[in-house]
């Protein structure tokens, strides 16, 4: 059996993450599941959560001085390092909450 493109070059986007040909790859070897492209901007949960998640990965940023699958992925949802990652999600996150809050009362 061949290897499926999401985990080729093929179907990876140089920039980080999946290419649009990658997540329909994933979504043929994994029926049920609903890849989106990355949001790169605004206050999504997805975002957030994702951010998130990436700032606690183990792995390095950079390897050989080059920027690792990991930090590419950050880069495509618009953070720069696991740090910064980890700051945009905790603001998200807060501005989130104030939001709900303020529609639950009144």
């Amino acid at each position: 059996m061949s290897t499926p493109l999401w985990q080729k070059k093929g179907g990876k986007n140089p920039s980080g993450g999946l290419n649009e040909a990658g997540r329909k790859s994933y979504e043929r070897e994994n029926p049920g599941s609903n890849l989106k492209r990355p949001v790169k901007s605004g206050d999504n949960p997805r975002r957030a959560s994702f951010l998130a998640r990436m700032a606690g990965a183990s792995g390095p940023e950079y390897k050989d001085g080059k920027p690792t699958r990991l930090l590419l992925s950050l880069r495509a949802w618009g953070a720069g390092s696991k740090a910064e990652a980890k700051k945009i999600a905790n603001a998200i996150s807060k501005r989130n909450k104030s939001k709900s809050s303020k529609k639950n009362v009144g």
